[in-house]
């Protein structure tokens, strides 16, 4: 069956905590829909905010392939004559071909919100939906609160759908719009719209009871067409139903039609592409285009996987543009190990000695509190060594960091000096060096004891810096795990150091960075990087 898909993202999804888009973030985004195949976009209330209304008339000159662009508005006020209320305008000033209006549908609102009496609500719907009608326009009525509505009243709730109905209204959607309404229920509602409906019913729901997924395909097997939502699920509260979980769910697992396998397979990357433009981070257990949907961690889980990824999961991770990925934590298993080996035709190159001492030290790490999920350098760094063990290419033999806030006068001062002694190829080099501050003075000490013999370090750089506090019970004394993000211009990848101090966690995992560019750098081996970089793989 075709289901037609109705993108609120740009509407209803910013009205979710701390998500905001420029408009033109709206117009990239409203490209990005368009070009997966979604049937209707919802830019935005033109008659709301500046921002819409700019949307909106820039909007014009987007060169939609698919996609109708739709403006979202309510009924007319009841002081108002429909020719002349200022939010009917501005929805015809939009020119848009797709308007999505709502209107009251629940007794309490009418009387509360609105305080008008049952019929008046009847007459503001219908009159805002013809006027629409008569300027050419499609209508999608949203009938705001309707399971609650149906709830209290429920023949008030139908002779709002009528009154949309006899108006013109192509769309008639139930809308969940307090997210309370569990799927039994739901079921029990919609049939009865169908039943009495004939044309294209919509459904709407909202996540308040975690279940708004469910809602919609519930809604769907009871004979509804057109399903509303946002990408991961962004919205007021607990959020909307989350569109990119409902397009998946209705393609591969009951078999309708939405925006088509062929573009089904870019989901995952423009789920990303939005949450990035939103400047949020991507959850990583978000079903279907998350980071971990198809993330193997435990050992017996990897071991299937190897032999059959149908073991453990549920559609193949191309389908929806995601990718396969084995996690090495505590709870690997050889599996997990001959995996990224394997995978890249490494396999060979270490026997199952060397594989085994791999992973006892995998697991050694991570009980000291490393996690190497997130810290891709830090295990290419394990792996150069297992495939080259004995080499060393320096050895630190000791390193001193002090900070002084008062000179020798008296005078306030934040001055941090470090020395660090290493033995490289035999001879001991010594570096003094002031920074700002510890890791930076020892970083410009490191530095100078490595350049001439590795010139080529110098194009290392930090690029982000997080530390975690692993056990808070123990305040300041608990160990903490530093996790350093680093760049060569080309690449980057992360190293991981713990211990109770900070300044040797951070020490450990800069140290770890200038072994593997070292390592790098001395042996040209891609196929190693390659075997890891899926460890922070992400779009």
């Amino acid at each position: 069956m075709r289901i037609f898909t109705f993108d609120t993202t740009l509407r209803d999804g910013t009205q979710g905590e701390s998500v905001s888009f420029s408009a033109e973030d709206k117009l990239i985004i409203a490209q990005k829909l368009d070009e997966i195949g979604i049937d209707y976009i919802e830019g935005g209330w033109p008659g709301s905010n500046p921002k819409d209304k700019e949307f909106f008339q820039r909007a014009k000159e987007l060169n939609l392939k698919h996609a109708k662009m739709t403006a979202f508005g309510s009924t007319r006020f009841a002081r108002h004559k429909v020719t002349e209320d200022p939010n009917v305008r501005e929805l015809l000033a939009a020119e848009t071909p797709v308007v999505s209006i709502f209107g009251k549908s629940w007794d309490l609102h009418t009387a509360r919100a609105l305080g008008v009496s049952e019929e008046e609500n009847l007459v503001l719907i219908s009159e805002t939906v013809k006027i629409m009608k008569d300027h050419g326009r499609e209508v999608v009525y949203d009938a705001e609160h309707f399971f609650d509505g149906y709830l209290s009243n429920p023949s008030f709730a139908l002779r709002t759908l009528e009154a949309a109905q006899k108006a013109g209204a192509d769309v008639l959607v139930l809308c969940d719009t307090n997210g309370g309404t569990i799927p039994a229920r739901l079921t029990e509602i919609v049939a009865d719209v169908r039943q009495r409906f004939d044309g294209t019913i919509g459904i709407h729901t909202h996540n308040d009871s975690d279940v708004a997924v469910a809602n919609t395909l519930a809604a769907v097997e009871q004979g509804v067409t057109h399903v509303q939502g946002c990408m991961n699920g962004y919205g007021e509260r607990c959020g909307n139903a989350n569109l990119s979980s409902i397009i998946a769910n209705l393609e591969l697992k009951l078999g309708h039609t939405t925006i088509g396998r062929e573009n089904l397979a870019n989901l995952a990357g423009v789920a990303r592409f939005i949450a990035e433009l939103a400047n949020l981070p991507m959850r990583n257990d978000q079903p279907y285009v998350g980071r971990s949907a198809f993330a193997h961690k435990g050992g017996v889980h990897v071991a299937a996987v190897l032999k059959d990824s149908a073991t453990y999961e549920h559609v193949t991770p191309e389908s929806v543009g995601n990718r396969q990925r084995v996690l090495l934590s505590d709870l690997s298993g050889r599996g997990n190990v001959l995996y990224k080996l394997k995978q890249h035709g490494l396999a060979d190159r270490l026997n199952d000695d060397a594989r085994r001492n791999l992973l006892d030290r995998v697991k050694h790490m991570e009980y000291q509190g490393y996690e190497l999920e997130a810290a891709e350098g830090t295990f290419e760094l394990m792996v150069r060594e297992a495939l080259r063990p004995g080499e060393r290419l320096f050895d630190v033999i000791g390193y001193e960091v002090s900070t002084r806030m008062i000179n020798a006068t008296g005078a306030p001062v934040n001055e941090t000096t470090a020395t660090v002694t290493l033995r490289v190829r035999d001879e001991i080099h010594t570096a003094t060096a002031k920074g700002c501050g510890p890791m930076h003075a020892l970083e410009v000490c490191l530095r100078q004891c490595l350049s001439k013999l590795y010139p080529q370090i110098a194009a290392i750089r930090l690029t982000d810096y997080k530390v975690r506090v692993l056990d808070s019970r123990k305040g300041t004394a608990t160990k903490v795990r530093v996790l350093v993000e680093w760049s060569d211009h080309k690449k980057s990848w992360s190293t991981v150091g713990v211990s109770d101090n900070v300044i040797e966690a951070s020490w450990i995992a800069m140290l770890d960075a200038i072994r593997l560019e070292l390592m790098r750098l001395t042996e040209q081996d891609s196929s190693i990087e390659r075997a890891v970089e899926d460890y922070c793989w992400g779009v």
